[in-house]
């Protein structure tokens, strides 16, 4: 469960967006999005290699 404390005289609006980022790092809408259907594990695997072959791709071209 998250707890979001609300500071004195803070808005809703910025607690709500406290609680949203808190939300999104916990992982659970993308975890819920993926448990909808089955992924093969090699077909799991293949996406991550690409994944990281494209966040590498993306890092090596800032280095240069």
């Amino acid at each position: 469960m998250i707890v979001i404390n609300v500071k004195e005289n803070e808005s809703i609006d910025k607690a709500l967006k406290r609680f949203k980022k808190k939300f999104e790092k916990t992982g659970v809408l993308r975890e819920l999005r993926s448990r909808t259907y089955f992924t093969k594990p090699s077909v799991q695997r293949r996406e991550e290699v690409l994944k990281a072959a494209y966040i590498q791709q993306i890092r090596d071209k800032e280095n240069k």
